[in-house]
């Protein structure tokens, strides 16, 4: 899975990697102890993402499953 051109861009110090496996793959975006309240929403093909007190909007990959945040991470399933 390709990681969002949008993510790739941030303007902060966000470590973004992907993680391949035999059954799929994992996007995940670290935010950084800062915004450890991350919070995210779908909408479509959407993801609104609400961390620190900015708002970063992307759309997802076609594969992607499954969209979560916790601990400041965002991660994106195939």
């Amino acid at each position: 899975m390709k990681v969002p051109h949008s993510l790739e861009n941030v303007d902060r110090d966000v470590v973004v990697r992907t993680f391949e496996y035999d059954d799929g793959s994992t996007i995940a975006v670290d935010f950084g102890t800062s915004a450890a309240d991350i919070s995210v929403d779908v909408v479509g093909s959407t993801a609104i993402i609400v961390a620190d007190g900015e708002q970063f909007e992307f759309e997802l990959p076609p594969e992607a499953t499954a969209v979560s945040a916790r601990n400041g991470v965002l991660t994106i399933d195939e």
